[in-house]
C-alpha cells in the first residue's frame, strides 16, 4: 500500500481530467459505432459477405504500422507556442470527424463490390485522421503528471468517461431498425453517420483547448520538424522504435493488452449473433433491447464500480497485482457466459457482467498509468527528448493492427462456423461454435496475458526512484 501524498503540482484539475476523458469517449466512440455499422452491414439490411466486412475494417488498421510511429515522432519533436501535442489533436479532431461522415454516405442498392471500395478507401482516411488525434491526444495523458499513482487516477477518471461510449452505442441496435424515425437502416446509418462526425468534432477538440502537458520549450535533443527532415528521418523514427522495443516492462505491457484486447475483440459481435439467432432464433423485434442492454449494463458497471475498485486496488497492491485479479475475475466472468445466455431465462444474461467488466475496465486505466512510467524509465537510460509520441505510438499500433487482424479473423471464424449473412435464422451448428469460441478464445489469450505480467518489475518503489532520479538531472526542486 502507498504511504506517499501526491504534492499539489502533480495533482491534475478535474477539468482537465473531464477534458482528456472526452478524447477518450472520442477513441471509444469511433470503433464503437462502426463496430455496431458492421454487423448491420453483414445482415439483410445490406448482405455483404462477412470476409469483405471484415476487410474492411481490418486492412486500413495495417496502415497504422507507417502512420501511427511517424505521429509519434513528429509529435516528440514539435516545437509551438500551443506545445508538442495539441495542434494535432486540434487538427484530427477536425478532419477524423468529417471523414467519418462521408464514410457512410452508401446506398444498399448500390453493388456489393463498389460499396466494399467506397468503404475501404474512406476507412483508409478515417484511420489515417484518427492516428493524427489519437497519438499525440494519448502521449498527452502520459506527461500530464509525473506523480505514480495521480497517473492511475487520471486514467481511471478518463476510462470512466469513455465508458460513456459503450453505453451509448448499443442502443443503435434499437435506433436503426426504428421504422418511426427511420425509412430503413442504410438511411439511419447515413443520418447517424453525419451526426456522430459532429460530435467527434466538438468533443474531440476539448484536449486541445483545455489539456496541458509539461513544458517542452527547454527541452533539448529535438529534430525539427519539416517535410524534407521528416523523409531523411526515417532511419531515426525506426532506430526510436528499435530502442523502444528494448524495454522489456513495455514490451510485456504491449504483450498482454494486445492478448486481452484482442481475444475480447475477436468474439465482440458474436455476443449479438448469439443473442439474436440463439436466445430469439433471430427476431431482430424481440432480440434487440436485449442487444443494446447487455454492452451498455457491461460498460456502465465498468465505468462505476469495475475501475473504482480497480483503481483502489492499484494503490493497495500496485498496478501489476491489480491486473493479474482484475484479469483472472474476468476469466471467471466469460465462463459464467455459459449460463448467462438462456433462451428460458434472458435475465441470466446480466449474470457475468458483474465479472467481465473487469477485465477490459483494468486494461487501459492500468496499462497506460504503466506506460507512463515506462516513458520515465526510457529517459533515465535513453536521455532526452522524451518520447511519449512514439510510446503511446507503438502501444496503440499495437491495439488498433491487433483490432484489424481480429475484425478479419472474427469474419473468417464466422464464415467457417457457418454464419450466413442473408439468413433469417442459423443452424444450431453454427451457433454452439459461435457459443464455444465466445466463451474459450478470450478466456484463454487473458490467462496467457496472466502469464506475461507475472514478473513485470517496474513497481511503485522502483518508478519513485527513477523520477528522483530525473528530478535531480534535470535540475528540477
Amino acid at each position: 500500500m502507498s504511504n506517499l501524498k501526491t504534492a499539489a503540482k502533480d495533482k491534475v484539475p478535474v477539468g482537465q481530467k473531464a477534458a482528456f476523458g472526452a478524447g477518450h469517449l472520442i477513441n471509444n466512440l469511433i470503433p464503437g459505432i462502426l463496430g455496431v455499422f458492421i454487423v448491420i452491414l453483414k445482415s439483410k439490411a445490406f448482405g455483404m459477405d462477412p470476409l469483405l466486412a471484415g476487410f474492411i475494417v481490418g486492412v486500413p488498421r495495417l496502415f497504422d504500422a507507417i502512420t501511427d510511429p511517424v505521429m509519434g515522432y513528429v509529435s516528440d519533436n514539435t516545437s509551438s507556442r500551443w506545445g508538442r501535442r495539441r495542434p494535432y489533436i486540434f487538427l484530427g479532431a477536425l478532419f477524423t470527424g468529417i471523414v467519418f461522415a462521408v464514410l457512410w454516405q452508401i446506398n444498399e442498392t448500390n453493388p456489393e463490390m463498389f460499396n466494399f471500395w467506397y468503404l475501404l478507401g474512406f476507412s483508409v482516411l478515417l484511420i489515417f485522421g484518427n492516428t493524427i488525434f489519437s497519438t499525440p491526444l494519448i502521449a498527452l495523458g502520459y506527461e500530464m503528471t509525473s506523480d505514480y499513482n495521480e497517473r492511475t487516477r487520471l486514467m481511471s477518471f478518463a476510462n470512466i468517461i469513455g465508458q460513456v461510449a459503450w453505453m451509448l452505442v448499443p442502443f443503435l441496435y434499437v435506433l436503426i431498425p426504428n421504422e418511426n424515425l427511420f425509412e430503413s437502416q442504410p438511411e439511419a446509418i447515413r443520418k447517424i453517420a453525419l451526426i456522430a462526425g459532429g460530435v467527434i468534432i466538438i468533443l474531440g477538440i476539448l484536449p486541445a483547448i483545455f489539456c496541458r502537458g509539461i513544458d517542452s520549450s527547454k527541452m533539448e535533443g529535438r529534430e525539427d520538424i519539416t517535410f524534407r527532415n521528416l523523409l531523411s528521418s526515417m532511419g531515426k523514427i525506426f532506430k526510436g522504435i528499435k530502442q523502444v522495443f528494448t524495454n522489456k516492462p513495455f514490451v510485456k505491457l504491449c504483450l498482454a493488452t494486445f492478448l486481452v484486447f484482442n481475444g475480447f475483440q475477436i468474439v465482440a459481435e458474436f455476443g449479438v449473433f448469439i443473442i439474436n439467432f440463439y436466445m430469439f432464433d433471430g427476431d431482430w423485434s424481440a432480440s434487440k433491447w436485449w442487444v443494446a442492454l447487455f454492452p451498455a449494463a457491461t460498460a456502465a458497471y465498468t465505468a462505476f464500480i469495475a475501475i473504482p475498485i480497480i483503481n483502489w486496488m492499484a494503490n493497495q497492491y500496485g498496478k501489476r497485482k491489480a491486473f493479474i485479479i482484475a484479469t483472472a475475475i474476468s476469466i471467471l466472468g466469460y465462463i459464467l457466459k455459459w449460463w448467462g445466455f438462456d433462451p428460458e431465462t434472458p435475465y441470466m444474461i446480466f449474470l457475468p457482467i458483474p465479472l467481465m467488466a473487469f477485465g477490459m475496465g483494468c486494461l487501459f486505466t492500468l496499462m497506460m498509468s504503466m506506460t507512463a512510467d515506462v516513458c520515465d524509465l526510457d529517459e533515465l537510460e535513453n536521455g532526452m527528448p522524451r518520447k511519449e509520441g512514439t510510446f503511446g505510438a507503438i502501444y496503440w499500433w499495437m491495439i488498433k493492427v491487433g483490432q484489424g487482424l481480429a475484425l478479419v479473423f472474427s469474419g473468417i471464424i464466422l464464415k467457417f462456423l457457418g454464419y450466413d449473412s442473408k439468413a433469417s435464422t442459423q443452424t444450431a451448428e453454427a451457433l454452439m461454435g459461435m457459443r464455444i469460441t465466445d466463451i474459450v478464445l478470450p478466456s484463454l489469450t487473458a490467462a496467457i496475458a496472466i502469464w506475461v505480467m507475472w514478473k513485470y518489475n517496474l513497481n511503485e518503489a522502483r518508478a519513485r526512484e527513477i523520477k528522483a532520479e530525473l528530478v535531480k538531472r534535470r535540475g528540477e526542486l
